[in-house]
């Protein structure tokens, strides 16, 4: 059910392989140099921010601040501060402490276990959905409050309304848009095979 549990079956000889996104792959590989990543992409994936589809305003918000925040290069920054080789750790994204913020709190449902995207240090989650989370609530307005979940958890915290929206290298699937809308994408994935 989780990418480190993945990675434990396949070093214990449960599994051949495993699919995973590349990011969080190369970070296990960091610290398991008995693996290896296969040298053919297994798939591509596109990342968005899952929303009630129910709260149509707050999604259009969204996507004016990811189309905003694509334009003038801040989440490019974002993913280079945590996926880049020179530029890793270069370019942390600091919170606009300018901002006003008078349209609320945005609560944001989470799963803190799919590093660089969102993980533990310490006491706080951070990674790039955390970063791009606040990016959003600085232009929108809006104090942001994080929620570590089961990844299983947040599409329903989002449904039943305790979270305004769900972001976990979340992947957009047919299946899920039955239940829950999606913004526009932020970011993509290549899904790598790990031996």
């Amino acid at each position: 059910t989780k990418a480190a549990d993945a990675i434990q079956a396949l070093k214990q000889g449960k599994v051949d392989c495993i699919v995973v996104d590349e990011a969080p792959a190369e970070v296990f590989l960091h610290n398991n140099t008995d693996l290896s990543i296969l040298k053919e992409e297994f798939a591509k994936e596109a990342y968005a921010i899952c929303i009630s589809k129910e709260n149509e305003n707050l999604k259009e918000k969204i996507n004016q601040a990811i189309a905003t925040l694509n334009k003038n290069g801040t989440i490019q920054r974002i993913l280079q501060n945590y996926i880049g080789d020179s530029t890793k750790g270069k370019t942390p994204y600091e919170k606009d402490t300018t901002v006003e913020r008078t349209n609320g709190t945005l609560v944001v449902a989470t799963n803190a276990t799919f590093e660089p995207y969102e993980y533990m240090q310490g006491e706080e989650i951070v990674g790039i959905d955390m970063d791009l989370a606040q990016a959003i609530c600085d232009l929108i307005g809006m104090d942001l409050k994080v929620e570590n979940l089961e990844f299983d958890a947040i599409i329903n915290s989002v449904q039943s309304g305790k979270a305004d929206i769900g972001i976990a290298g979340m992947t957009v699937t047919e299946e899920r848009l039955q239940s829950i809308d999606f913004t526009d994408s932020y970011t993509t994935s290549t899904q790598v095979i790990v031996v």
